[in-house]
């Protein structure tokens, strides 16, 4: 009988939206007089409800509901209502405004990465008179990581207690965003008794481009003496403050807002200060404004020549890649140009001028730059990773074949070993292409910017980020184009200094010639390098060295009548033997590093030679997004902060940043409470495109901060390499690591 006059009930609240159609024109839709927001606290679900002010829910229609198997619910902790006399259901308690619930949860078997929450509600606008009919919601929720949490000592703080006798910060302030309209919000925090937030500490920031945070509402607190910043307002209760968005568009959005915090328990503690990321969605704005620029956000270097690239004078723009470009002139990337230039006038013979070099040069570089340009704004505007596509085992091991080539001709083998037809097949290609003419040196120019390339760094990044997110080629490939001829400007100075310092003929041209012909070898060595295992590499750089030192007359007897510049080079070629067989001792134990041979060698006590392996950086191999996002959420629930480093065997930063930045202590202090990940993106597969769409990355190296929250540092990404001491600050404001823990009793 009871379920037939409930069913009555409903279904008389049902008709009477219906009989009211007049009045319904101004009834709010369901969703927009109700609104939740359902967080987990690993225990528990947070339901924080926020009603319209002329609407209420009758406390005794809120249900709940699992909709995962493994998560069974307990009994949900309602708070007091307020006593409503109802004309269809009697005395009841209903809420108004603001609320939340908490409800219990146990996870039977394996813990799963979401669960669903059915909620099920009926409420009443009470200015017009009409009831709404009982709703039900699904609302899938992201589940906390369980892990052990550290403990830490207050006694670096003057107290003598330990934070056993506080809980985390995430279980006293539960920050809450409701969308009120396109151009408002209702941001606070929920506040647990027996804590507080200062209100001078609150600070909101709207991440999206084409939004800002206006005017934020704070109500008044109540004053306290602080120990360490004397009277300040507190808020000791829950508070929620409307927040006037700023709209460049009108279209309905996602917002995205950064909400800063600080609070305290009465206790005693103090927590560091947080940053949480709100998202909340918002319908069509009524109102569109011009947006003032940012100066409170960070941005990082790419973002800023993005912006002079897309947004200013198309010559400045021009003029600043160029020089960008010829920063990059001198890096590892795009040094191996100089000995192919130099190859390439050396084969010209001993008729080589000034003039004649310098047109080489200049038709090396425009080939490089042109193609380079076509290349990137192709991969570019297709979403492709060029340097992934060009650094595939097969392509390197068939260039370091063509280098290898190239020094077998500047030897000499050809002649000696080739028949006389052949010979003059080959001798015909490598006029055409290596050093015959100015065609040849464009296509070589053209062929070293796919296979050498530049390194990955801020400028190079802008230009790409322009034509992927704006799809404006001209621009785009105007700072590609810019930024290459950058990278080339040296080589024409070298063209014109080997036109006339190169030796015309003789033995010493024949020399010459050797020399470039072992640097063609070293090219290919630094080519395979990408691909096979460092104490291999490090072999065959011993065997090239030692050599070198051989055909520098490292070997040789000097008699009197041996001249300066003979004995100049038997000097050079001895260092370069005892420096070559010192590579080959470094290999042969284990070694990597050319420039630490002996990192893996030490003398034991008896005087034996003992290997040992050479420090290993902390980092954990991360493969997929879910891999990511578990062990962010693993730091965060540690109170560690954590960064991702973009790494490929091909990439020649990441390797210089492993070897140099990373292991500076400065550095490694700095990133002692920081959980260091890393993708392996080599293979260039599926899983490492999705890894990298999610940060809008174009390749490694590149590195994305996350802070205690969990939240990525926007603003503060690193992109190429970065010397320990500069990464060493840039850690400081990323992760906020020169912030301090005060102790407030």
């Amino acid at each position: 009988m009871t379920k037939i006059f409930q069913a009555f009930t409903s279904l008389l609240l049902t008709s009477a939206v219906w009989l009211n159609a007049s009045a319904a024109d101004e009834l709010l839709p369901v969703e927009e007089a109700f609104k939740y927001a359902v967080t987990d606290t690993g225990e528990a679900f947070e339901v924080d409800w926020a009603i319209y002010e002329h609407a209420y829910l009758y406390k005794n229609k809120l249900g709940f509901e699992s909709g995962t198997p493994a998560v069974v619910l307990g009994q949900p902790e309602l708070p007091k209502g307020l006593d409503h006399e109802d004309e269809f259901f009697g005395k009841q308690e209903i809420y108004r405004d603001f609320f939340f619930v908490t409800i219990p949860y146990t996870v039977t078997g394996e813990r799963p990465q979401t669960a669903e929450l059915i909620i099920k509600a009926q409420g009443c606008d009470d200015n017009i008179g009409i009831c709404y009919p009982p709703e039900t919601w699904t609302e899938t929720v992201k589940l906390k990581t369980i892990s052990d949490k550290p403990k830490l000592s207050l006694g670096a703080l003057g107290g003598g207690s330990s934070t056993d006798d506080f809980p985390p910060v995430d279980e006293v302030f539960f920050p809450e965003i409701f969308a009120v309209d396109g151009n408002a919000a209702e941001v606070g925090i929920r506040v647990v008794d027996g804590f507080y937030i200062y209100k001078d500490k609150l600070s909101v920031r709207v991440l999206n481009e084409n939004a800002q945070a206006g005017r934020w509402d704070l109500p008044s607190g109540k004053m306290k003496n602080d120990e360490f910043f004397g009277d300040v307002e507190v808020y000791l209760e829950d508070f929620l403050a409307p927040l006037a968005i700023a709209r460049a568009t009108p279209e309905a959005i996602e917002l995205e807002l950064e909400l800063g915090y600080q609070g305290c328990a009465e206790g005693g503690l103090c927590y560091m200060p947080q940053t949480r990321v709100l998202t909340v969605s918002l319908p069509e704005a009524t109102t569109v404004s011009e947006l003032t620029p940012r100066s409170d956000a960070p941005v990082s270097e790419q973002a800023f020549l993005a912006d002079v690239l897309l947004n200013q004078s198309i010559w400045k723009a021009i003029g600043m890649f160029f020089l960008a470009g010829l920063a990059l002139a001198l890096t590892p990337c795009v040094l191996p140009m100089i000995p192919i230039l130099s190859g390439i006038i050396a084969g010209e013979g001993d008729n080589v001028t000034p003039a004649r070099g310098f047109t080489l040069a200049l038709s090396y570089v425009l080939g490089m730059a042109i193609v380079y340009t076509g290349a990137g704004v192709a991969a570019a505007a297709m979403g492709m990773q060029l340097q992934a596509a060009f650094n595939q085992p097969w392509v390197l091991i068939l260039f370091s074949g063509l280098f290898v080539f190239l020094a077998l001709g500047m030897f000499g083998v050809f002649e000696l070993q080739m028949p006389s037809s052949i010979q003059t097949r080959i001798s015909a290609v490598s006029s055409n292409q290596k050093s015959g003419t100015t065609v040849g040196a464009f296509i070589m120019g053209g062929l070293s910017s796919l296979i050498v390339t530049a390194c990955v760094a801020p400028v190079l990044i802008a230009a790409l980020m322009v034509i992927a997110q704006t799809g404006d080629l001209v621009r785009g490939g105007a700072g590609l184009f810019a930024m290459s001829l950058g990278m080339g400007a040296p080589l024409l100075a070298v063209g014109a200094a080997q036109g006339k310092f190169l030796p015309k003929a003789g033995p010493w041209m024949i020399a010459v010639r050797n020399a470039f012909g072992f640097m063609m070898l070293g090219l290919a060595i630094w080519m395979m390098s990408r691909i096979l295992p460092g104490n291999v590499t490090m072999l065959l750089w011993a065997v090239l060295v030692f050599m070198t030192g051989v055909f520098m007359g490292g070997l040789t007897t000097l008699t009197s009548e041996s001249t300066g510049p003979q004995k100049l080079g038997k000097g050079f070629g001895f260092l370069a033997i005892i420096y070559g067989i010192v590579l080959l001792l470094g290999g042969l134990t284990g070694g990597s590093n050319p420039l630490k041979p002996l990192a893996s060698v030490n003398l034991g006590s008896g005087g034996v030679m003992v290997a040992e392996a050479e420090h290993e950086l902390p980092f954990k191999r991360i493969k997929t997004v879910d891999d990511l996002d578990r062990e962010v959420a693993a730091a965060a629930s540690q109170g560690k902060t954590a960064f991702l480093d973009f790494y490929a065997d091909w990439c020649v930063s990441c390797k210089e940043m492993e070897a140099w930045t990373f292991t500076d202590e400065e550095v490694q202090a700095e990133l002692a409470n920081t959980v260091w990940l890393q993708a392996d993106v080599t293979a260039n597969d599926d899983l490492d495109k999705e890894l990298l769409d999610r940060f809008e990355v174009f390749g490694p190296p590149t590195i994305i901060f996350f802070g205690t929250d969990g939240q990525q540092r926007r603003g503060y990404e690193v992109v190429g390499y970065m010397e320990a001491k500069d990464f060493a600050e840039h850690l400081r404001q990323a992760l906020g690591t020169n912030e301090t823990v005060a102790n407030n009793p």
